[in-house]
């Protein structure tokens, strides 16, 4: 389970909350989040707890920046989100709209 890796390619995309904040994500859909579910469900059977939220730590990379987060399930699009924040972005010089080549390792 743990040191699994998934890779996914999909594209960038922002939720914006109410005033001036906004969070960018990426959807984890298809086969990946069927992957991750089935090793979420594993971790819950192994520790006998599940993570706040149904979320899943993982190592994430997109380019050369890799970055600790965690992937939470997201019900309307029957995938999980990966937020990307400001500083991979930055390095990786990606923008809302661009496909995202980004890997994950279960951790």
């Amino acid at each position: 389970m743990s040191g699994d890796t998934i890779s996914h390619h999909a594209p960038l995309w922002v939720w914006h909350g109410e005033g001036p904040a906004s969070w960018h994500f990426i959807t984890i859909d298809g086969d990946a989040a069927m992957q991750l579910a089935a090793l979420e469900a594993m971790q819950r059977l192994e520790t006998g707890m599940r993570r706040g939220f149904g979320s899943v730590k993982v190592s994430a990379q997109i380019g050369d920046s890799e970055w600790t987060t965690s992937v939470f399930p997201h019900k309307s699009s029957q995938g999980w989100l990966l937020p990307v924040k400001a500083a991979i972005r930055k390095a990786e010089g990606i923008v809302e709209g661009d496909e995202v080549n980004v890997r994950l390792q279960v951790l």
